[in-house]
């Protein structure tokens, strides 16, 4: 019996860490680059101290604002693994996740042409551990991407929802 419930509990990690790697994946390229630019800042912290995956979004929306421009949204979370920072696996994807530390709740907002995220307007990146995470901090966060106003007249980057 025990046996059996151990096989039980290692196949529904397996599928759980294949499920955050397809919801990685299911992501289009404007937002992957979103969430890769959030890991890339978390790596930089020194008292970030665990290796982050992608586990699912919570929050998306875009503006297509002509000629390839688009303007991005997108509010997810991280969940910390098992490898070090700074992993050197070829599959980072691989990097099974800890059940013993918090999400890290991420948004961010971001101007994209050409495919690429632009160096202006600034891209807008807040990550911070899901239970330290305010309703000011919240509030903070969603209006500087409300009142990120590209180009005259556009509406605002959160007054459109996708998905």
């Amino acid at each position: 019996m025990a046996a059996g419930l151990l096989l039980l509990v290692c196949a529904g990690a397996v599928l759980c860490s294949v499920g955050a790697q397809d919801s990685y994946n299911g992501l289009t390229d404007d937002y992957k680059k979103g969430v890769d630019l959030a890991l890339e800042q978390l790596n930089k912290h020194a008292v970030v101290l665990h290796h982050f995956r992608f586990l699912r979004s919570v929050d998306k929306s875009d503006i297509e604002s002509g000629f390839g421009v688009k303007y991005l949204y997108h509010h997810f979370y991280l969940k910390p693994t098992t490898c070090a920072k700074g992993t050197t696996e070829s599959n980072p994807q691989r990097c099974p996740f800890r059940n013993d530390r918090p999400l890290m709740d991420c948004a961010v907002c971001y101007k994209t042409a050409a495919d690429q995220i632009e160096s202006s307007p600034k891209p807008y990146v807040h990550c911070i551990q899901k239970p330290r995470l305010t309703e000011g901090m919240r509030t903070t966060r969603t209006e500087h991407c409300r009142k990120m106003t590209y180009n005259s007249g556009a509406p605002t980057l959160l007054a459109v929802s996708t998905g």
